[in-house]
């Protein structure tokens, strides 16, 4: 007889907050390099360009390619020891970022990066889809979610603040080192889940074929609008949070430590709301009809867009911060609930790898395109704008990439019902 390790509810909770807390400093070690730099721009001589290749398409293409053989590994093996090591890894290569000496060797720092986080979230959601079941799910990937937050509003604080006092080479020392004790504690502390046993659903001997489950998930018209729709508020989201703080300090001339400070609540502890709220809401009205785990998203997403277009134009720094509050809240509303609708239409040993495919579309548009687009368009438009070159290729593209996603979510919506009852058993 098969023993379930989860059948104490105290057990499932502790596991979520667990892994919760290794998805913050994944972007913790992720988020880190946005407040700090201005400081490794002027101290390495780099470009807006080269920065957008380092926090975007450098980081996630080693990402997403990681990302695919990984989670086939987590179908079939112990997820809870991919999380461990992954974390490891890339806590590890963000501790010697601090000692690069030149672009080159930051960008092999961060590909180290990107190819240990790629271990991190597949696993991860196919542990917590084993956990919870279909009607709490969105909740619970929610809550997980939440990690993307709490990471933003700890790597702006402390890399604001140890950047002014100590520089940018300590910062990335002090916030690296800690991941790597974690990864210990998760190895030792979280049990491996029975695969489907919350459901009554026998899990498959064997992990399905990617291209199978890249078939099946590509003849959900619903996937199709949500995979893209996702992508599209990542690139929104990503470049947001990879830029704001150039921004504000080329614009309005703000200081590291006020200026992580400010971000830390509005991006961070705002966006660790809205993405919890949106998976809690979204099982809520979900009950009623399945059509809300797409129409909440596309809701949230065309309120985003006035408030952006109001944010770069805004003469003040802190009227600036302050309309970036609701965009803060509102930009990983879509997160949990297109991880667990993701999950709802594949098979059991299918989950991490549906994941994966899911990242692999949203990492590609949203990490890989959107911070290089910005910064590339910046320096394109650096000899007839000067200093406030970022400002307008941030307010020329993101508002209008936020209304395509909201799109794309609201026709998602429009045959999700069907493509759920059709998922596998």
């Amino acid at each position: 007889m098969t023993i379930n390790p989860y059948l104490s509810r105290k057990k499932a909770y502790y596991a979520l907050v667990v892994l919760t807390i290794v998805y913050s400093f994944n972007f913790i070690d992720r988020q880190l390099l946005a407040i700090l730099q201005e400081a490794i721009k002027a101290d390495l001589g780099l470009s807006d360009g080269q920065l957008g290749l380092l926090t975007g398409f450098a980081f996630a293409a080693f990402y997403v390619i990681a990302g695919i053989p990984i989670a086939r590994w987590a179908d079939r093996a112990n997820r809870r020891d991919i999380v461990a090591l992954s974390l490891f890894v890339w806590s590890f290569m963000t501790a010697i970022s601090g000692f690069v000496q030149n672009f080159t060797q930051l960008l092999l720092a961060r590909i180290g990066v990107g190819v240990g986080e790629a271990g991190g979230s597949p696993p991860s959601h196919s542990i917590i889809s084993d956990i919870f079941g279909p009607t709490e799910r969105a909740s619970a990937i929610g809550f997980y979610s939440m990690g993307v937050s709490i990471g933003i509003l700890f790597g702006f604080l402390a890399g604001g603040w140890l950047n002014e006092f100590f520089g940018w080479r300590v910062a990335f020392l002090v916030v690296g080192a800690p991941g790597i004790l974690l990864a210990v504690f998760v190895r030792l502390t979280v049990a491996e889940p029975v695969r489907g046993l919350n459901e009554q659903r026998q899990a498959a001997d064997a992990p399905a074929p990617l291209m199978q489950v890249l078939s099946l998930l590509w003849s959900r018209r619903s996937f199709r609008h949500m995979a893209i729709g996702a992508g599209l508020n990542a690139f929104a989201g990503y470049s947001t949070s990879n830029w704001t703080a150039s921004f504000m300090i080329r614009s309005h001339d703000m200081s590291t430590g006020e200026l992580g400070t400010w971000l830390a609540m509005t991006i961070g502890l705002g966006g660790a709301v809205g993405v919890f709220c949106g998976g809690l809401i979204a099982d809520r009205l979900g009950s009623r009809d399945q059509r809300w785990y797409m129409w909440l998203p596309a809701l949230a997403g065309f309120i985003c867009v006035p408030f952006m277009i109001l944010i770069y134009l805004a003469p003040g720094a802190y009227a600036a911060l302050l309309l970036g509050i609701v965009p803060g809240i509102l930009f990983n509303v879509y997160l949990g609930n297109t991880i667990a609708t993701t999950h709802g239409l594949v098979g059991l040993r299918m989950r991490a790898l549906s994941s994966a495919i899911l990242f692999l579309i949203l990492n590609t548009i949203g990490l890989g395109l959107g911070p290089w687009t910005i910064g590339m368009l910046s320096d394109y438009l650096l000899p007839t704008l000067g200093q406030e070159s970022l400002r307008y290729a941030m307010l020329y593209v993101l508002p209008a990439i936020m209304f395509w996603s909201a799109c794309h979510f609201y026709l998602a919506a429009r045959s999700l019902r069907e493509d759920l009852a059709a998922a596998p058993q």
